[in-house]
């Protein structure tokens, strides 16, 4: 019982951190595709898409930026607050925050 609550905090707060990060990660993916994935062959770029490469950048980097480092610093705290080991931690907390992401690309694609 005691091991199922210590990995309740981390997988409870990385659910709601990824509920968060679910729109820059499709903008992530919105950008791979138009320019890097498109310039070499594997994708066509939206027809609509006339601005470059520049507002993506201002906008993804900074934000995905500020995210990862909120992340990091929530998940120090819980990490240490639950008295976790180093690499379980880590490698749960980064699957259970792409978690909600992956699920809506999922539902995206059966919808």
């Amino acid at each position: 019982m005691a091991q199922r609550l210590k990995w309740g905090v981390p997988v409870a707060v990385n659910l709601v951190l990824g509920s968060v990060v679910v729109i820059p990660l499709w903008g992530l993916g919105l950008f791979a595709v138009n320019f890097p994935l498109a310039a070499i062959g594997l994708t066509q770029r939206e027809p609509t898409e006339n601005d470059g490469i520049f507002p993506w950048l201002v906008l993804l980097v900074p934000l995905l930026s500020a995210l990862v480092a909120v992340w990091w610093l929530i998940n120090i705290l819980v990490r240490h607050r639950t008295r976790q080991a180093a690499r379980p931690f880590w490698v749960v907390s980064s699957a259970v925050v792409l978690l909600p992401t992956i699920t809506s690309m999922v539902l995206v694609s059966i919808l």
